[in-house]
C-alpha cells in the first residue's frame, strides 16, 4: 500500500487519491509607460520634447512610417489605456488615436514608399520617413531632446554629411533628390541638431514614444486597409502587409503587387523568382 502512495504523490495525486490545491500563477500586468524621461528633459532645459516610432519596418508590403508625438510641460493627463500599440488591439488603438492626437502638442507621420525603401534600403528610408513627418511641425516646435525607440540613432546628422555612403543616416538638413513620388523636396532648417536618447523598448515605457508607436501604426493601418480593395488576395486590410499565411500563398499565386518591396529576400522564395534579380538583392538583405 505504501508502494501505491508514494507512486500516487510522483504523479501529483495525494493519498485520497485526489489533486491537490494549486497555487494560481500571479498574474503580470504589462506596465504602463511613464513621463519619467520627459520630465528628466523638461527639468534639464529641453523645452520641446519628442517621441519617434517606426512601424512597418518588418512589412513585405506597404510604407515605412514614422510616427512624432511632440510634448511639452505641463504635461496633461495622459491618455487611459495609452500602451506600445503592439499591446493594443486594432479596435481600442483607433478609439484612442483621437484622444491621443488632442493631447500631443503637435504630431505627425511620415513614410517612404515601397519602391523607396527598394532604392535607398532601410537605413536611408528610416531617416526619409523622418525628415517627412518633422518638416510638417511648426518650426517652432521641431523637438529640442528626441526619445526614440531602439538603439540605433537615425534622428542624429551623420558626423561627415559631405561624404554620403549608401546604407548610412540621411542628413535631415539637406534636401534630397530622393524626396520623389509627390513628396516635396524638403529640408529641416540647419539649425535643428536635438539631443537624442536612444531607449530600447522606449514604445513600452515612454509616453511620448508610446503615443507616436499608436499615431505611426493607426496611420498605417489605415493605409493599408484602403489599398486592400485594389489587391483582395493579398488581405492587406487584416494583415496589413506582413507575411501572414494567406499573403505568402497570394503571392505564389498572384505575384508581386505594386506596393511589395522588390527587393527583400523573401522575393527569392518565390517560384518565379529572377535568379539574375537576386544578385541586385544581395545589397538588401534583410
Amino acid at each position: 500500500m505504501m508502494r501505491e502512495v508514494a507512486h500516487s504523490r510522483d504523479r501529483g495525486v495525494n493519498a485520497t487519491g485526489t489533486k491537490p490545491p494549486q497555487a494560481k500563477a500571479p498574474v503580470r500586468r504589462r506596465a504602463r509607460p511613464e513621463s519619467k524621461r520627459e520630465r528628466q528633459l523638461w527639468e534639464s532645459g529641453y523645452r520641446v520634447v519628442a517621441g519617434v516610432d517606426e512601424v512597418g519596418r518588418g512589412a513585405w508590403a506597404g510604407p515605412l512610417s514614422v510616427g512624432v508625438a511632440v510634448l511639452c510641460a505641463p504635461l496633461a493627463r495622459v491618455p487611459s489605456g495609452l500602451r506600445d500599440s503592439k499591446q493594443i488591439l486594432e479596435d481600442d488603438r483607433e478609439r484612442l488615436f483621437d484622444e491621443v492626437v488632442s493631447w500631443c502638442t503637435a504630431w505627425a507621420v511620415g513614410h517612404s514608399e515601397p519602391q523607396e525603401c527598394d532604392r535607398l534600403g532601410m537605413t536611408a528610408a528610416l531617416g526619409l520617413a523622418t525628415r517627412r513627418a518633422l518638416c510638417q511641425l511648426p518650426e517652432d516646435l521641431l523637438p529640442d531632446a528626441v526619445v526614440l525607440d531602439g538603439n540605433f540613432d537615425f534622428v542624429s546628422r551623420p558626423r561627415d554629411a559631405s561624404a554620403p555612403v549608401e546604407g548610412t543616416l540621411v542628413d535631415l538638413c539637406a534636401p534630397s533628390e530622393d524626396d520623389t513620388d509627390g513628396y516635396p523636396d524638403v529640408a529641416l532648417p540647419a539649425s535643428f541638431q536635438p539631443v537624442v536618447h536612444t531607449v530600447v523598448k522606449a514604445d513600452a515605457s515612454c509616453v511620448s514614444v508610446a503615443a507616436a508607436s499608436v499615431l505611426a501604426k493607426v496611420t498605417r493601418d489605415r493605409i493599408m486597409r484602403g489599398s486592400a480593395e485594389y489587391y483582395p488576395p493579398f488581405d492587406f486590410d487584416r494583415n496589413k502587409g506582413y507575411p501572414s499565411p494567406t499573403h505568402q500563398r497570394a503571392l505564389r499565386g498572384y505575384g508581386l503587387s505594386a506596393i511589395h518591396r522588390r527587393t527583400w529576400v523573401y522575393v527569392d522564395k518565390l517560384p518565379w523568382a529572377d535568379p539574375e534579380s537576386s544578385r541586385l538583392r544581395g545589397r538588401f538583405v534583410r
